[in-house]
């Protein structure tokens, strides 16, 4: 059936038939259709709803097509000029077409009547299952007002009652849409069915959501409550106030921290919650939580690798030092290669002091752009120092590689044990051992401090040590690190280090510029001969340092410009402490020139024999120790056996023997004496010199056969500092002159030796004398 009448374009809402519905109009349009409405007859409106809620001026294209006949129940004019209106809906009426009216839109529309027919058997059971759905969905949900659960009691017909349901349901606006549009009551029915079921679940859903959040939110109060109860307790006995156990749990959450130490954590903020803060455990428990938030947990400082970069570093702060330089670079450039799997290296440095093991450490960590810390192990004699003391101690506190960490804040630092050679143990313990766990790949990773009683990760740490010398390092602790050498410096490296960063570093600290002051290369070569003999460098710097304070005292007195020279190096350093030929053997018989490796390098030594009359007594003086007082025995009973092959007489029962080492204040001890003691007695008892120039090293057996010993390099640097030209050095040791510097070995002859009658011919003047 065809009517026209005035039409209500309506904003998100929907009014079905066998419901009414209070709403506001305030469009002008739409105020004047009611009003015509409500002054008609029949007082019937088409109310439809706009597919565009914003849409202002809809047309018939912005409308959907089906809407309800409405009748006005009810008007009411409000002060802003809109009108509330209260709309009872008939029946569906589909849109025809939209016309104009006098100053409200109209609309043609096509009535669609239903007729009231009993159910199908279909219809029916869609009827009972829409029922039974709706009960659970009012018992379980919000949804559905208790007006519109009223109404469902009452006695509706099935039209009426699934319109009714569609009207209260809280569903989307699309959906309402759908199910009036649905023809057919079955269908309609089907639509709605569809709906309830997915409502339904979802709500469903939501309770269970809802009841897990306020179960949380329960527990969460509750522990609010508790801790407020807890605070006003304190406060009332005057004990400081709730904020420090939050404070702690807000830092240990902010951090990385492992699982386990986590949990470690949030177990010890629970346990101090419960303690009076100003008891002793509170205070223990306390600190134990300090240090660990205060550790660097996964926190890496670990930029790019950039290889030119960091080899341009290592050369630019130290002259020589090659094999640490490169040991360094290949291992950036695996770990280029690799990616942070590759674990840190764990090196030891053994050098006599001066050579610069320290501060090339603190050049490998800026060459490899990660933070430096130091520690110091000499006189270390506690393995607390190292793993800590336990928390049930007064006063306990990690060992000292944590708390270095901590100092550091990262966990992959350039890390320096710094010399690692003077470690000691007593009674309570050897920290040696204890730094076995901290050098081994296999096992850092997990470090155990006896304080933290967590496993802390050592894996990422570049540990880098240091020693003067390697023998007095533990066997099991030398096995864990790769050993590099750090030779003496010759004369000639000495120079260069000197021009290129002991002479500006002293200028600088001095506050001279080099158009002030000048030291020449000749000045240099007298320091070196005449003022310093030492493997490293830090006696020239001394001297270095010596000189720019008093040049600097003669600028400030009005002198333009000082320049040392080797012909005035005695007015900054007064007279020469060493000559260079005061190490050659004495124009006497009996005094040779012998060659010692000590911890501060190689040095020279002369060793003195003297034949007394006696009653074959030994006497040796100099502070030998046991080994080289050995080394002498066998020279003596070697010498008394060989004595007719070189013309000479031993009467072990009148003459006594005397063996003496000069510098009697400093210790001296090893096998490497062995033939320069013995041919210092044969020089004596045959009364031949030895020649000028001639040093020696080697281990002396009873049947006269030269064995190897160490410290080679060391050695014929020494010799060549004490202008010696010939060096007698066992055959096995000839490997060891690879490492020697191309300009010593230019400057010297080195003699092979096997027995200690080569060592005789060689070294005695006058050669071959003997059957």
């Amino acid at each position: 059936m065809l009517k026209t009448l005035p039409l209500l374009a309506m904003r998100g809402l929907h009014v079905f038939p066998h419901t009414s519905l209070f709403f506001d109009a305030g469009r002008e349009e739409s105020v004047a259709a009611v009003e015509w409405a409500a002054e008609s007859e029949d007082k019937q409106l088409f109310l439809v709803a706009q597919r565009d809620p914003a849409c202002e001026q809809p047309d018939k294209a912005a409308l959907y097509d089906i809407g309800t006949l409405a009748r006005v129940r009810q008007v009411l004019k409000l002060p802003d000029g809109h009108v509330r209106i209260l709309a009872e809906g008939e029946a569906r009426a589909r849109l025809i077409q939209r016309e104009k009216g006098d100053g409200y839109l109209a609309a043609t529309i096509d009535v669609l009547e239903e007729q009231e027919t009993p159910l199908s058997a279909r219809g029916e059971a869609l009827m009972r299952a829409i029922a039974a759905v709706m009960e659970q969905f009012v018992k379980k949900t919000n949804r559905v007002s208790a007006e519109a659960a009223g109404m469902l009691e009452s006695e509706l017909g099935p039209g009426a009652y699934v319109d009714v349901i569609a009207a209260n349901l809280l569903v989307r606006f699309e959906d309402k849409q759908r199910i009036l549009e649905e023809e057919g009551l079955e269908s309609r029915m089907q639509a709605l069915l569809g709906l309830l079921d997915r409502e339904l679940e979802i709500a469903l859903m939501e309770k269970e959501i809802q009841a897990r959040v306020k179960k949380q939110l329960d527990k969460n109060q509750r522990e609010y409550i508790l801790r407020e109860q807890i605070r006003v307790i304190r406060g009332e006995l005057g004990e400081e106030g709730e904020g420090e156990s939050d404070a702690l749990r807000d830092k240990a959450n902010a951090l990385p921290l492992p699982q386990d130490v986590r949990e470690q954590v949030m177990k010890e903020i629970a346990k101090l919650e419960g303690m009076p803060p100003g008891s002793h455990e509170a205070t223990v428990s306390r600190n134990w939580l300090d240090w660990v938030l205060a550790l660097p947990w996964l926190v890496t400082d670990d930029p790019p690798i950039n290889l030119p970069r960091s080899r341009a570093i290592l050369e630019r702060d130290h002259f020589a030092l090659e094999k640490v330089k490169e040991r360094v670079l290949e291992y950036l450039a695996v770990r280029k290669l690799v990616g942070d799997s590759l674990k840190g290296p764990i090196l030891c440095l053994v050098g006599p002091p001066g050579v610069g093991k320290t501060s090339i450490s603190r050049a490998i960590a800026e060459a490899m752009g990660r933070k430096f810390v130091r520690m110091s192990l000499g006189g270390v004699r506690d393995e607390a120092e190292i793993r800590g003391h336990r928390r049930t101690y007064i006063g306990a506190v990690p060992g000292r590689i944590l708390s270095s960490m901590r100092q550091v804040g990262v966990t992959n630092p350039v890390f320096l044990l710094d010399e690692i050679d003077k470690l000691s143990s007593d009674a309570h313990g050897d920290p040696a051992s204890a730094l076995l766990e901290v050098l081994d790949g296999e096992q850092n990773h997990a470090f155990a401090d006896h304080y933290l009683d967590a496993a802390y990760d050592l894996s990422h740490v570049v540990f880098i040590a240091t020693a003067n010398s390697a023998d007095s390092i533990p066997r099991a602790l030398r096995d864990r690190m790769e050993m590099i050498e750090c030779p003496g410096y010759t004369d000639e490296e000495k120079k260069q280090i000197a021009r290129r960063h002991l002479i500006g570093r002293e200028y600088a600290r001095h506050g001279l510029a080099r158009q002030q002051m000048s030291i020449t290369p000749s000045a240099l070569s007298a320091l070196l001969d005449g003022y310093t003999r030492e493997s490293g460098v830090r006696q020239l710097e001394r001297q270095i340092a010596t000189i720019c304070r008093r040049a600097a005292l003669r600028i400030a007195e009005g002198q333009q410009k000082v320049t040392v020279t080797g012909k005035n190096i005695e007015q900054f350093l007064d007279k020469p402490v060493y000559h260079r030929q005061e190490a050659a053997a004495a124009a006497v018989p009996g005094v040779v020139t012998g060659l010692a490796w000590t911890a501060a390098g190689g040095e020279t030594l002369q060793v003195e024999a003297l034949r007394l009359p006696g009653n074959g007594q030994l006497k040796l003086t100099g502070q030998m120790g046991d080994v080289m007082r050995e080394s002498a025995m066998t020279a003596a009973s070697l010498v008394r056996a060989i004595a007719g092959d070189y013309g000479a007489v031993w009467d072990g029962t009148k003459e006594d023997w005397h063996i003496h080492i000069p510098e009697g204040a400093v210790p001296k001890d090893g096998p490497s004496a062995g033939i320069t003691m013995a041919l210092a007695m044969l020089s004596a008892l045959t009364g031949r010199k030895v020649q000028s120039g001639v040093a020696m090293t080697g281990e002396l057996t009873l049947t006269g056969r030269v064995l190897a010993v160490g410290g080679i390099q060391e050695k014929v640097l020494a010799a060549a500092r004490a202008g010696m030209t010939t060096v007698l050095l066992p055959r096995d040791n000839l490997r060891d002159l690879d490492k020697i510097p191309q300009n010593i070995k230019d400057k010297m002859t080195f003699v092979p030796v096997g027995l200690f009658g080569e060592v005789a011919d060689r070294a005695l003047e006058g050669g071959v004398q003997h059957g």
